[in-house]
Parts: structure tokens; C-alpha cells; sequence
């Protein structure tokens, strides 16, 4: 298993610099779209840690969205989302460690990050984003329900675990089989919708 101080930002910048992005489904993921078609609130803050090519922040920005912020520790990527959304004042691109990184959201939307941390880290991962949402805010999106035979990343896990990290500071609404992964991924993602508090 990769270290969690071997998957640092030289590490994320190689494979962007190298075009190894293969967790790059080169949209919007159908099921994290699905749910935000339903957000009335068009002004929420909203953020989407390990952005890599910010499919969602694409369509966010499409469908009237205003307050998006996108954070990667790979300066590649980030100079790719800095060309690509000069003129929108809407995107709000960081280059940083979503663990350093201080901010209040009303969303945070997962998004292949979770899978891409070394697991050890998961439990930091569930206090920063507790930390960083407001009160009733909410993360969706999807985890893997998945243990691969290889070694990561991309991490999976099983949805036994994911509770006991999860409900510690969140209120599970949803967790559950996702009907509408992309084909490569059918039955192997969860979508969940936590909400904090």
C-alpha cells in the first residue's frame, strides 16, 4: 500500500504531467448531477475537493451555480483550471491541501478524493470535512463499495467501515447501492448524502 507521504504533490503532479488521469470519467458524474438537478439553492457554497478536471464545476457552472470552489494539490491540474475558467468569476480554483485547507460550504462533493487519500487518512478526512461545512451542510457523491486487489490508489472499502467513520459527525441520510454509476463502475460505488451535525 502506497504511504500517505508517497501520494504528495509530486506524486498527483507526475501523473498529471504524465496524462495518467485514468480515474478521469471525462464528465460529470450522472449520479452526483442527478442529486444536484434537486438543490434549490443556486448561491450554496460549494466545494469540491481533489477537483482534478472539475467535470462537476463545469456543469455546476452550466446549470446557474455561483459560488463553486475547486481545490488540487497538483499544480498541473490547477494551471489546466486556471486556463479553462480565467473568466468565470464564479470558480474559485486553489491550489492547496484540502487538509490545510479553512473555508465554510454549504456542499462538498465527493468525487474520486476519498478513494485517492491513503486510508489511514480517512479519519482526518471526516473531521476537515465536518470542519469545513456549515451547519446542515451535507457531503454527496461517491465512495467505492470495493476492495481492490491492488495496491492504490485508488483505495476502496466496504460500507460497514464507512459508517462507523461517517456517523461520528454526520447524520447518514443516505448510503446506499448507486442505480446510476457509469457503466465501468456498476455496482461498485455507494452515493451517499451525510449530513453534518
Amino acid at each position: 500500500m502506497q504511504e500517505a507521504n508517497q501520494l504528495d504533490q509530486e506524486f498527483w503532479n507526475k501523473r498529471w504531467e504524465n496524462n495518467q488521469t485514468g480515474w478521469d470519467i471525462g464528465m460529470a458524474s450522472p449520479a452526483i448531477t442527478g442529486y444536484i438537478e434537486t438543490y434549490p439553492n443556486k448561491n450554496a457554497a460549494i466545494l469540491i475537493p481533489g477537483c482534478g478536471n472539475a467535470h462537476e464545476a463545469s456543469w455546476l457552472l452550466q446549470n446557474g451555480f455561483t459560488n463553486i470552489t475547486v481545490i488540487d494539490i497538483a499544480p498541473k491540474a490547477v494551471e489546466i483550471l486556471k486556463e479553462r475558467y480565467a473568466n468565470q468569476p464564479e470558480i474559485n480554483i486553489i491550489l492547496g491541501d484540502f487538509f490545510e485547507h479553512q473555508g465554510q460550504y454549504d456542499l462538498l462533493i465527493e468525487q474520486t478524493f476519498f478513494c485517492a487519500i491513503s486510508p489511514n487518512l480517512r479519519p482526518n478526512y471526516v473531521e476537515k470535512a465536518a470542519s469545513l461545512l456549515k451547519g446542515g451542510g451535507s457531503i454527496i457523491g461517491l465512495l467505492f463499495s470495493i476492495d481492490f486487489d491492488r495496491e492504490g490508489p485508488p483505495f476502496g472499502g466496504q460500507k460497514t467501515a464507512y459508517l462507523s467513520l461517517f456517523e461520528k459527525h454526520f447524520t447518514i441520510k443516505t448510503m446506499e447501492d448507486c442505480y446510476n454509476s457509469i457503466k465501468p463502475r456498476a455496482n461498485t460505488e455507494l452515493f451517499i448524502n451525510l449530513i453534518k451535525g
